[in-house]
């Protein structure tokens, strides 16, 4: 087996995105952040605009449905970045050991078209990725195999002959790698920089 390819997941791999970030600056109560997070501006909410539904409908409905929360709910897009603390360093330092390894670099993220280009702005080392699947823009989500078979397709595109079982996807949701292995490919679930080292070195990558 020889590993031809790399696909990084982005968020909890080489980015800290999180909600909380913002929202402890709006509701000082963990108790009552938690719930409106959780009940509110859910993950289940956003993972539509990430699937490609437009931040202005999705303010707009979810407004209609609470507008006791309007302010809570317009600041979630209107300051969306100050939910994105930065990158990941032990994350971001593989990618670039990767890349200085001459490994050929891929992303695959679940990620809002309308967002996205924020992150390319501000954070180079996107740069090192040969091209990136963006859900929002192809309007597709992990962990639906449409994707996987896009990213397959993109990466082909550089690496014409690569197989299935030539690319290993890194990604933090354990239900993400499992839908890429389901498809032949290599799969690490990231839990920690050290163990994601581990492994791409158990598949014999060498950087």
């Amino acid at each position: 087996m020889t590993i031809r390819a790399v696909v990084f997941d982005f968020g909890g791999v080489l980015f800290d995105w999180s909600p909380h970030h913002l929202y402890r600056q709006l509701i000082a109560d963990d108790r009552e952040r938690q719930w409106f997070l959780d009940t509110i501006c859910t993950q289940a909410w956003n993972t539509e605009q990430d699937a490609g539904r437009t931040l202005a409908e999705a303010t707009r409905t979810l407004i209609a449905e609470h507008p006791q929360h309007e302010p809570l709910i317009q600041a979630y897009y209107d300051r969306w970045h100050e939910m994105l603390r930065g990158p990941l360093p032990e994350g971001v330092a593989i990618l670039e050991a990767l890349h200085e390894a001459k490994m050929p670099l891929f992303g695959l993220t679940n990620w809002s078209a309308e967002t996205f280009p924020y992150a390319r702005k501000h954070y180079p080392f996107l740069q090192y990725l040969r091209d990136i699947v963006v859900s929002g823009e192809v309007k597709l989500i992990k962990p639906d195999a449409a994707i996987y078979h896009v990213s397959l397709g993109q990466v082909r595109a550089h690496l014409p002959d690569i197989q299935p079982a030539d690319v290993v996807f890194i990604d933090d949701v354990a239900g993400n790698v499992e839908a890429a292995m389901a498809l032949g490919w290599q799969g690490i679930h990231h839990v920690s920089a050290e163990r994601t080292r581990e492994r791409l070195r158990e598949l014999g990558v060498s950087f």
